[in-house]
């Protein structure tokens, strides 16, 4: 602005001189001198036309912006600039200025002057005195725009510090209000806190007519009468509660009451006591005059508690015993039993079920007012007390109710159906049972909020299984009704599912008094069965009972109302599996490890012989023969298939019978450990059983039979154990005393021995370590078994190729003898070395061997009846049978002729003979292998 101000300046002041020099220097005088048209400002009206409202919105603007004028102090412009005397405003300032028509004197002079050129110049000048006035114009109203602006700027500043002031004035007010606010808040905590306790001793006061209890001589005397308050008004009856809980909860803690007369509820131990205990620590409280109001009134609060809960109490507890009584005395429980397909339906659970709804809803506000307290505050205690009455109230009437019938039930069940049957279906009636009063049981104690919940995600699938029931039970009619009232295992698995769908968001029935009188319900079964355990001796019977309990254990253990009835059957498991195991090692001991051979036993091979089928027996039907003819001849196959497999078992020796056939049985109903034990003792005693019954047919039958009947037996045995898959393997520890001897002599020996000494020092300690020590052996049965087995065989086969030898082993053997030294001299003289004498030795051999060979076939057929083991038997005894006789050849070649009686054809003789008794042996074999 400043420089625009300086050039507008500039400008003006030109000297007319200069102007007028300038003018003159037209050349052009004939060109005439323009014409200028007067200018107006174009009005926005046209266009837009404003309202009144903003015309005299826009005059406001234009008063309040309008700055001063000032004019020159030369005259001459004021002469010329007579038309802006009015005062300049914003608008008039922004608009360009009206043109106006320069009137000089000089039109006097224009008359006069009458040239051409004065004319032009008269134009020329004319010309410049109308730009310059419009320049002079243009710079004024500049300088007025420029005052204009700074008035604005001077007004916006004004404006600003207003503001800054309003906003200033605006904090100072925000922090005030913020400051009381602040205040308020302050003064009204303190007025509650003020007020607080007069609220806990204006409740006090007032809530003791509504629950029965006055307080009279200034609460020196306590005296109960009957409340105005109903327990069925649960509105009024919570809110009740919830003022005393406020009051017992401020005046035990804030108070201190808690610490002069006790803990609400923490004096009694029992359970019976636990109300009583808290009424003795605080309510009971004599007195006392020293003690502070507060403490004095929180002993007011816990008689006001305590009589709220006795409304409770009288409600639920005393009505459960009430009605308990009155069913006890309209069934004369427990003298008459009720029968067990009319328990469900008999008063025991029809009037329980008719008290369970009220008795919910008031368990239900104790079990609330103890979640909204929490288990650790003064007055929740006391509520936890009331549960816990509640609860073992309930479980000793219904233990009461039910003890009786369920004992007798299952007497009445063993009675008629044995204990293998009785063990079924008392098992089912327990699991039967337990369902039964979970769902009483959670009709007193169960969240009724979680039940609802989750009956409504099984709704659909219970209404489908109300259909198929019902068609099952139109189909089974009255018996099977009955049946499923016992609890049969058809009856409770439909419904288990829909069970634990819907306990499993209530946990209530997991309450420890609850499946405590689960497990003393249950405990009749243990009772029963264990009394029939007890005298029975029978394997079979032991296992079947096993069997059945496991089974009845996995459908109790599939759903968690029935963990009592699984753990009642765990624990008669266990006795019968000690029955079980007590009865296998008597057997084991008696028919094992006692046994006495009698002959009839160790008649070997004449058993085998009697068990041996007729091999000409043909079943063939005559011609044109019935059909009955045919079904009773296929009938009498089958059997005569079966005395035979009966009559093979019959012939093993008793002592393997008696252990395979008790390994047996309890294989699947004891713990592999227990089974592993017992097989490994059974197996050792049975190997010893078997040799000892080998040296009886020894000296009664024979070499071979002993032989075949241990190889036999042998083979049985492991064969029969191989499927168990059992390791029979343990380490036996025992005591050696061996050098007790000597240390209890350098015990004695020792004058300084310290008895009482704490370190390893100590006599005693010393005698005991070096007098006796821990002796550690491994048995392992299996290999013991097949190093029997391997012995056996090996004997067999030493036997047998001694025997179908015959002189001829003993030819070798003495050769052997002879030539032991390594020196043949002495062979040659030998008087066994004869070749007379060998030529017969080798001619009887050979006439033997047919009968030898016979037997030993025949014997092995009537022991071994697979004739893969024959074959492998059998190989051994040639290999033998051909090694003895290439040394009988080596000896006989080592004898010169004509010495001994030797000669080339005796010599040549009598190895025709070795050979064609090797060729027989062979061939005899190779035509068993054959028939293979």
């Amino acid at each position: 602005m400043s420089s625009l101000s300086r050039g507008v300046n500039s400008t003006s002041s030109m000297s007319p001189t200069r102007a007028s020099g300038s003018l003159s220097s037209n050349k052009n005088p004939a060109v005439p001198a323009p014409t200028r048209q007067p200018y107006s400002s174009p009005s926005y009206e046209t266009f837009a036309p404003r309202t009144a409202a903003q015309r005299e919105r826009m005059g406001r603007i234009a008063a309040l912006t309008a700055g001063p004028w000032s004019s020159a102090n030369n005259e001459e412009q004021k002469d010329s600039s007579s038309d802006f005397d009015e005062p300049i405003t914003l608008t008039s300032a922004m608009c360009p200025p009206k043109s106006s028509t320069y009137n000089t004197s000089s039109s006097s002079n224009d008359s006069t002057m009458s040239s051409v050129t004065d004319q032009k110049i008269n134009n020329t000048l004319q010309h410049t005195i109308n730009a310059t006035q419009n320049l002079s114009t243009l710079i004024k109203h500049t300088a007025s725009l420029r005052l204009a602006l700074r008035a604005s700027i001077n007004i916006a500043n004004d404006v600003s510090e207003r503001h800054s002031d309003l906003l200033r004035h605006s904090g100072e007010l925000s922090a005030a209000a913020e400051r009381l606010q602040h205040e308020e808040q302050v003064l009204t905590r303190r007025a509650e806190e003020i007020g607080k306790p007069l609220k806990h001793y204006d409740a006090v006061d007032r809530i003791g007519p509504l629950v029965g209890v006055l307080f009279k001589e200034g609460g020196r005397v306590v005296v109960r009468g009957i409340a105005k308050l109903h327990v069925d008004n649960d509105e009024e009856f919570v809110r009740v509660l919830e003022e005393i809980d406020e009051a017992v909860e401020f005046f035990g803690e804030d108070g201190g009451g808690a610490e002069v007369f006790g803990r609400p509820g923490s004096g009694g131990s029992s359970s019976n006591n636990r109300r009583g205990g808290r009424e003795r620590t605080a309510s009971q409280q004599p007195f006392q005059a020293t003690a502070s109001g507060s403490a004095e009134y929180y002993r007011r609060a816990c008689a006001l508690q305590d009589a709220a809960l006795e409304l409770l109490r009288v409600g639920v507890a005393d009505r459960i015993s009430q009605t308990s009584s009155q069913i006890q005395d309209a069934l004369k429980l427990p003298k008459v039993p009720i029968a067990a397909d009319k328990l469900e339906a008999s008063l025991v659970y029809t009037r329980f079920h008719g008290i369970s709804r009220r008795s919910n809803a008031l368990i239900n506000i104790a079990r609330k007012r103890v979640e909204t307290l929490g288990s650790g505050s003064l007055a929740a205690s006391s509520y936890e007390d009331f549960l816990t009455l509640c609860r073992n109230t309930y479980c000793g009437a219904r233990e009461t109710l039910l003890t009786t019938t369920i004992r007798s039930h299952m007497d009445i069940l063993k009675e008629r159906h044995g204990l293998v049957g009785m063990t079924r279906l008392a098992s089912v009636f327990l699991i039967r049972l337990c369902t039964v009063e979970t769902a009483l049981y959670l009709d007193f104690f169960g969240d009724p909020d979680k039940r609802r919940q989750t009956t409504k995600k099984v709704k659909g699938a219970t209404s489908d299984g109300d259909d198929e029931k019902e068609a099952e039970e139109n189909e089974g009619g009255d018996d099977a009704s009955a049946f499923k009232r016992l609890g049969s295992s058809s009856s409770h698995q439909p419904g288990t599912a829909i069970a634990s769908q819907i306990l499993s968001e209530d946990a209530t029935y997991r309450d420890a008094e609850f499946q405590s009188m689960l497990g003393s319900l249950c405990s009749a079964l243990h009772r029963t069965i264990r009394r029939g355990l007890v005298s029975v001796l029978d394997l079979d019977v032991l296992c079947q009972v096993v069997s059945v309990l496991r089974e009845e254990r996995s459908a109790a253990n599939s759903t968690s109302t029935t963990l009592a009835a699984a753990r009642a059957v765990s624990g008669v498991i266990q006795d019968a599996q000690e029955r079980l195991i007590f009865c296998a090692n008597t057997s084991l001991h008696k028919e094992v490890v006692r046994f006495k051979p009698t002959s009839a036993d160790l008649n070997y091979p004449g058993k085998l012989l009697g068990e041996k089928p007729k091999a000409a027996i043909i079943i063939e039907g005559e011609e044109g023969a019935a059909a009955a003819k045919k079904a009773e001849k296929e009938e009498s196959e089958i059997n005569d298939a079966v005395a035979a497999q009966l009559r093979v078992y019959e012939s093993w020796f008793p002592p393997m019978r008696s252990v395979l056939r008790i390994l047996s049985k309890i294989f699947r109903v004891v713990e592999p450990r227990v089974f592993e034990d017992i097989a490994l003792s059974a197996v050792q005693a049975c190997t010893k059983s078997l040799k000892d019954g080998s040296s009886h047919i020894l000296r009664a039958s024979g070499q071979i039979h002993a032989d075949l009947f241990l190889v036999k037996h042998l083979l049985i045995l492991r064969e029969q154990l191989s499927p168990f898959d059992i390791q029979l393997r343990s380490v036996e520890r025992q005591l050696d005393f061996s050098e007790a001897g000597k240390a209890v002599s350098r015990f004695l020996a020792n004058r300084n021995r310290r008895l009482f000494s704490m370190s390893t020092e100590n006599a005693l300690v010393t005698l005991l370590r070096e007098g006796v020590s821990v002796q550690e052996s491994s048995v392992d049965s299996k290999r013991d078994l097949e190093d029997c087995l391997r012995s056996a065989c090996n004997d067999f086969i030493e036997h047998t190729t001694s025997s179908l030898l015959g002189p001829i082993s003993r030819f070798v053997d003495q050769c052997k003898n002879a030539s032991s030294d390594g020196s043949t001299d002495v062979l040659r003289k030998e008087s066994f070395m004869n070749g007379i004498v060998v030529k017969g030795l080798f001619g009887n051999a050979y006439d033997n061997l047919e009968s030898e060979l016979g037997n030993v076939s025949t014997q092995m057929k009537l022991y071994l009846e697979n004739s893969s083991t024959q074959s492998i038997l059998l190989k051994p005894v040639v290999r033998k049978i051909t090694r003895a006789l290439e040394e009988a050849r080596r000896f006989i070649d080592e004898v010169p002729n004509d010495e001994n009686d030797w000669d080339t054809e005796l010599r040549d003789e009598v190895l025709k003979s070795a050979s064609a008794f090797e060729t027989r042996v062979k061939a005899a074999t190779s035509t068993k292998q054959g028939s293979n």
